[in-house]
């Protein structure tokens, strides 16, 4: 999952958010010098990921595009998988999707002092193009493709991808759809797990 989904997935407290948010940087056990919050939030995010990664509905989706994108197609398909969480917020969360985001980037500028460098130095792009907010329309998934495609050196050819997400749109949608319950109540159960094992 991409970042929408990540940050929705945490519940409701701020760090824990923010933990899962940056986890991708934390790598090993360096989380532990983190505050126990933000250790939950870093260990649901691990959990998040190998749950996704391992589900047979998932794993239809990248199939569709594991042909032309090869080990990108994972990749590709977090991204339009947020767009779907964006396009259908209200059935997700009571809260308007771009007061939540506001909010998002409120805790983050409040949090600033502990998160990674490079977290850092990537708010000010997400802030001002406003990315979480742009994953709700096919020309913001677009745009979030090109960068990545350009992270790549063009090798991924990932910008190509929206063609596959108009062709295929329902059935994206209907993937997702299945899957996301299932990635809720999984995240729902390892964030008491969680709390119970940090905080006993």
């Amino acid at each position: 999952m991409n970042y929408l989904a990540h940050i929705y997935l945490s519940g409701d407290n701020d760090l824990v958010t923010i933990g899962n948010f940056i986890a991708d940087g934390i790598k090993g056990k360096r989380y532990k010098k983190y505050s126990k919050e933000i250790q939950i939030g870093i260990l649901l995010h691990r959990h998040i990921d190998t749950y996704t990664d391992a589900h047979k509905t998932v794993r239809l989706s990248t199939k569709r595009l594991h042909k032309k994108y090869s080990h990108y197609s994972g990749v590709i398909v977090d991204i339009l998988y947020d767009h779907f969480l964006a396009k259908n917020w209200a059935s997700y969360c009571d809260t308007p999707l771009d007061e939540y985001i506001e909010n998002f980037y409120d805790s983050l500028e409040a949090n600033y002092d502990i998160l990674p460098s490079r977290i850092q130095k990537m708010m000010p792009y997400m802030l001002a193009d406003n990315w979480l907010l742009s994953y709700a329309s096919i020309d913001g998934i677009s745009r979030v493709l090109d960068g990545m495609n350009r992270r790549t050196k063009n090798r991924s050819s990932m910008n190509e991808a929206v063609v596959e997400l108009e062709a295929f749109y329902t059935e994206f949608e209907n993937e997702f759809s299945a899957f996301f319950d299932e990635l809720i109540a999984s995240s729902k159960q390892k964030l008491k797990v969680l709390n119970q094992e940090l905080y006993d």
